[in-house]
């Protein structure tokens, strides 16, 4: 009989079992009647379920009955006394009626239960409530009675609930398991389910007990579900059973799942190894090409990250599984370590195979794509050196074409090193291809065919760049000799250019600055020989070599003009303009050595004049000839071949080297008029002297 079944009876406290002890340490059976009216088939019910409470060896100590009869009537009391015949006559050893302070009398008298004795299996005594200590101790009676002993029937009856509950469920959670141990297969879902019901019914069972014992020893005494009720020896065995079968299904379950692992594990390596060695190698084995240009080769790449991405997911699958069967290994059987070893070995072997598969299609395609960089970049310089070849060379001077010969010569050094490049890159490439690892499974014609072409494609693409770059450089070589022949063309332009300066800077020094005569006929000597010496040595040295140069230069260029096919823009009028400045300074040389011979002649004349005592007349007429003559020249402009004219000098340097003339003839004129002077005083005194003479003659010979 369980408690949840007569739980509304239960509740009416008709009987209860206090945990009291008589003084044969018999349990106390207590049936409070009330003033209404008892249903003995309820109070019956309640006694039966009571009594199946303690264990037979309490039972057999015998139970001390109080009727509580003091709110009821007799016929009541006596009819739940003869109850208790029937209920439990072996069990009952006394049966203590408390009566009120005024009962029945009268009626005790027709009916002794002491003398029923033998009839009832039991004594029965009518007592007061305050005389019921003489045969129960104060502390076993609760405090209806005057005792001591706390009796809670709400608390009880929960506890008593919660006790069959857990007891009913534990039980029936035990057979479950029981049989679920036994049986070979457990779902996932069963296994947490009971996991579940197993520590809920733990966690009940524990707080159950740690209750039961609290009340033991912390309260002043103890309740019907103690030890001697069977409560706790119940609940502890429940308890041990519960994890005893739980210790067997963690194990179980362990074993199971330790098994599923494994199957799980195989089917997972199995599922990487299938797909490695199949798809994921076909993949690859499809995907040989190099690619014709970059661009393709950054398809490729493109493509080929799409596989290793594809990979990536297979191989996390493979580091998950690793870590799976490293971490099965530290804790696994002998038979279940080689089994997993194995599975180990197995899937790495293939992961790495494949890996490196992997990474050398990868170097392939960046050895592929800085090849073809290279090619692009190298193909390009050529077409812009081809293109600079091609164009006309129209460059202003030598300097230009001095830098663009200099601009060939990098390009033509920049595609060299690019060829360089592109062989090494190449060889690279081929190296790679060459240096594949095998495939686990046969090799198929096809990917061997495949890089067979590619090889062919490396060697084709270099030795056509190869192609490319001799035929530039036989136009570089051209092209060359034409820029140098031009670079010497200007040279021998800008050359009879700085002839024709240098003449011209010459001949305008002679004009400009070569303008004194002199003071005196030393000095005039001294400018006369220096300007000899000055013709002398450009004519035999500097200015005709520079002369004879310039001419020669001017002859080269138009050799070099016919050879070229070109015209300059000197040669026509640069000849012209070297032969007409030599004749100038040839003409004003020749003038100035002409200017300061007058010159010396007049001023030695002049210095003769002045220095004699006697001069004649012829000489100081030629003395003002020479001058006049001298100043005319000082006047005159200097005319070339061509009949253009320039003057020596400025105006004012001209009118300085004429007055110095001028002082001199002065000078002469004033010698002149002194010796006229002198001549006359001579006359005048040969005068008087003939006079004299004629005088003392005619006197003698008056005499």
């Amino acid at each position: 009989m369980e408690a949840t079944t007569i739980l509304s009876i239960l509740k009416k406290k008709l009987a209860f079992l206090s945990g009291g002890k008589d003084r044969r340490s018999g349990l106390i059976l207590t049936i409070p009647l009330s003033s209404d009216q008892t249903s003995m088939e309820e109070l019956s019910t309640t006694l039966d379920y009571l009594l199946s409470i303690p264990s037979e060896k309490c039972k057999a100590r015998g139970f001390t009955v109080i009727v509580d009869g003091r709110k009821s009537q007799w016929n009541i009391v006596k009819t739940v006394v003869l109850m208790l015949q029937n209920v439990i006559p072996a069990e009952v050893s006394l049966v203590c009626v408390v009566k009120p302070d005024e009962f029945w009398d009268k009626k005790v008298t027709h009916f002794c239960f002491w003398k029923e004795k033998d009839r009832l299996g039991f004594e029965v005594i009518l007592v007061s409530a305050n005389k019921l200590t003489r045969y129960i101790e104060p502390c076993q009676l609760t405090d209806d009675f005057g005792g001591s002993l706390d009796y809670d029937h709400t608390d009880w009856l929960n506890k008593r609930l919660i006790f069959e509950k857990f007891t009913k469920e534990s039980t029936s959670l035990l057979d479950e398991l029981s049989i679920i141990n036994d049986s070979e297969k457990t779902s996932s879902m069963d296994k947490d389910k009971y996991l579940l019901s197993l520590c809920l019914s733990l966690s009940t069972g524990h707080e159950l007990l740690s209750e039961l014992q609290q009340r033991r020893f912390n309260g002043p005494a103890w309740c019907p579900m103690e030890e001697e009720l069977l409560a706790q020896p119940q609940v502890m065995k429940l308890l041990d059973s519960l994890r005893e079968q739980y210790t067997r299904y963690q194990e179980l379950c362990r074993q199971r799942n330790k098994r599923t692992q494994l199957d799980e594990i195989h089917a997972k390596v199995m599922q990487v190894v299938t797909w490695l060695q199949g798809p994921g190698s076909e993949l690859l084995k499809t995907h040989q090409a190099i690619g014709d240009s970059i661009r393709a080769a950054q398809a490729l790449q493109q493509k080929h990250e799409e596989i290793e991405s594809q990979h990536s997911e297979w191989f996390a699958v493979y580091v998950e599984l690793n870590q799976q069967i490293a971490a099965l290994l530290s804790a696994g059987e002998e038979e279940e370590v080689a089994e997993l070893k194995a599975l180990q070995q197995q899937l790495s072997d293939v992961c790495y195979r494949q890996a490196a598969q992997l990474e050398s299609r990868q170097n392939v395609l960046q050895a592929a794509q800085s090849f073809h960089s290279t090619t692009q970049e190298l193909s390009q310089q050529l077409d812009g050196l081809l293109g600079m070849l091609c164009a006309d060379v129209a460059p202003a001077d030598g300097a230009s074409i001095q830098q663009n010969l200099k601009l060939l010569e990098e390009k033509l050094q920049s595609v060299e090193a690019g060829l360089t490049s592109l062989r090494q890159k190449g060889a690279l490439l081929l190296e790679q291809m060459c240096s594949q690892p095998s495939w686990s499974l046969e090799e198929t014609e096809s990917p061997a065919g495949e890089q067979q072409d590619n090889v062919q494609q490396i060697q084709a693409v270099m030795e056509e760049m190869q192609l490319r770059k001799q035929r530039c450089e036989d136009m570089v070589d051209v092209r060359r000799l034409k820029m140098l022949q031009m670079v010497q063309l200007f040279k021998c332009e800008e050359d009879a250019l700085q002839a024709v300066e240098w003449l011209g800077e010459l001949l305008d020094a002679l004009l400009k600055t070569h303008v004194r005569l002199g003071d005196d006929s030393q000095e005039t000597r001294n400018m006369l020989d220096k300007h000899r010496k000055f013709v002398d040595v450009t004519d035999t040295n500097c200015l005709s070599s520079t002369y004879d140069y310039g001419r020669q230069l001017l002859q080269a260029t138009v050799v070099l003009c016919q050879s070229l096919r070109c015209t300059t823009r000197s040669s026509g009028d640069t000849l012209p303009r070297l032969n007409r400045v030599w004749k100038q300074f040839s003409v004003s040389a020749e003038e100035r050595q002409q200017r300061l011979e007058l010159a010396l002649n007049f001023h030695t004349t002049a210095e003769k004049v002045l220095q004699q005592e006697c001069v004649e007349a012829e000489l100081l007429d030629e003395v003002d000839s020479l001058g006049k003559t001298l100043l005319d020249r000082l006047t005159m402009p200097v005319i070339f071949p061509d009949g253009s004219e320039q003057y020596f000098g400025s105006p004012s340097d001209t009118a300085a080297a004429a007055e110095g003339v001028r002082e001199r003839l002065l000078l002469v004129e004033e010698r002149r008029l002194q010796l006229q002077e002198r001549k006359y005083e001579s006359f005048t005194s040969a005068l008087e002297e003939q006079h004299s003479l004629l005088y003392c003659r005619q006197a003698i010979q008056q005499t």
